[in-house]
């Protein structure tokens, strides 16, 4: 599933709306992603979805800051960060327990917006009721209400194809050349994702041209070097100042998500002087979820480049931090000196070869044999795992087919064994490498 500037769509409504169960109908579908990532922390409030083939981005805003004093702060925040960063907004209000003044305030400010809202009347189980329970939900002057069960699903087909129109819609305005190797720069205000970018063109003297109004979420700029083009996505400079507060903070992870899902390589920058925080991790956990090639920047060594102790210690941190995608490379920069530039594009080659590369289907098979010969797999109800054949099934990141007699008798330890295998013996050191486990008829399991 194409996830190219896929539309952000944001949920927000007070406690007990039922949000939660909505958002699990819409992951629920079979061709939402779930893809987890062994070891990594993972945030559960946010799911990459398709309707009918149009990829979007889901948010449930209640899950990414609830630490506001009063229920009715909290809603006024999630409604100004949805407004803030989403394409579309359900707001959902509840049909059993009426209108409230919360719901009015927040109609207030989602009409100043620019948004396309939906006005959503939650546990509306059938027709029957439908009209009765609606009726209080008209003075708020909204030319349309949705009528819905999240948990029976009453009413969500219609809302799903009323939401349609505003899916799968791409900002890009102009044909990248062929072969483009997409970039984005991820990490928390200040770290000097922007300064680096600039640095990066200063120093090597790109042929640069701005794209204005690519998307409304980055800042894009399309460069070449030598006979190679670049999309550098600068998630940066989005935040209009006055609108959100530090308190939201956590919300600006959500500008990552589509940067993410339009790049090959995941540039995740830290800042020396802070260390590797929680949100730093969680915007690494999302590269991991979208299955990007990441590159870990460390920005601003110049000013711990004195201080070995701190080194240590900021490398350490780093480490425990990617103990479970080791395959990262780290690099030390400085935006403001140029320190390790240099260093960084040579870098993104070999990892972008890496995630495009495909192989032979005879090397992938010789290499599993010898896998398999090295460390036999064990029992399972009795009988010897086989493993019969495997196949490469995509790339970016790459994906690989191995055909077993039991899929189910896998171990956990001898599925990683396997997988670092194909790392080691196809060179693929610096990028994810997923194996998929599938039974001789093709049912994947």
């Amino acid at each position: 599933m194409s996830n190219e500037n896929a539309t952000l769509v944001a949920l927000i409504g007070r406690p007990n709306v039922g949000k939660s169960t909505l958002f699990n109908r819409m992951v629920k579908r079979r061709d939402a992603l779930v893809d987890p990532t062994p070891g990594v922390t993972r945030d559960r409030h946010y799911a990459r979805v398709a309707w009918e083939e149009h990829p979007f981005v889901l948010v449930d805003t209640g899950g990414i800051d609830d630490e506001d004093d009063t229920i009715t702060s909290h809603i006024r925040n999630q409604a100004l960060q949805a407004i803030e960063e989403a394409d579309v907004i359900f707001f959902l209000m509840d049909g059993r327990e009426g209108l409230t003044p919360s719901d009015h305030e927040i109609v207030d400010i989602l009409r100043r917006s620019e948004k396309k809202v939906f006005y959503i009347v939650n546990k509306i189980d059938s027709p029957d009721i439908e009209d009765r329970l609606l009726a209080p939900f008209w003075e708020l002057g909204v030319d349309k209400l949705w009528a819905l069960s999240g948990d029976h699903g009453y009413g969500y087909a219609t809302l799903m194809e009323g939401l349609l129109p505003f899916l799968g819609r791409s900002d890009l305005a102009i044909e990248l050349p062929e072969n483009t190797m997409r970039i984005a720069f991820l990490g928390r205000p200040n770290v000097g994702k922007s300064s680096l970018v600039n640095s990066i063109i200063g120093q090597e003297r790109m042929v640069v041209s701005n794209i204005a109004g690519t998307t409304r979420d980055s800042v894009d700029t399309l460069v070449s070097r030598d006979q190679y083009t670049y999309l550098l996505i600068d998630t940066a400079g989005i935040r209009r100042r006055g609108k959100t507060t530090d308190k939201l903070e956590k919300f600006s992870v959500l500008k990552a998500l589509k940067a993410i899902g339009r790049c090959d390589i995941a540039l995740v920058v830290l800042d020396a002087e802070e260390g590797i925080t929680e949100q730093d991790t969680k915007v690494i956990s999302y590269t991991q979820d979208q299955g990007r090639a990441l590159i870990v920047l460390i920005n601003k060594w110049d000013l711990i480049k004195e201080d070995k102790k701190r080194q240590q210690q900021l490398l350490l941190e780093v480490e425990l931090a990617l103990k479970f995608i080791p395959f990262a490379p780290v690099l030390k920069v400085s935006a403001l000196t140029g320190t390790g530039i240099k260093r960084l594009f040579p870098e993104i080659g070999r990892v972008y070869r890496q995630f495009h590369q495909r192989f032979p289907t005879a090397v992938l098979n010789r290499l599993l044999a010898e896998a398999v010969a090295r460390h036999e797999p064990p029992y399972y109800h009795g009988r010897r795992l086989k493993f019969y054949y495997t196949a490469q099934l995509g790339t970016a990141p790459p994906l690989f087919a191995v055909i077993s007699n039991d899929p189910k008798g896998i171990h956990f330890s001898y599925q990683r064994y396997l997988t670092n295998c194909f790392r080691e013996g196809l060179g693929l050191n610096q990028v994810p490498v997923r194996l998929l486990f599938r039974e001789r008829s093709g049912r994947k399991k």
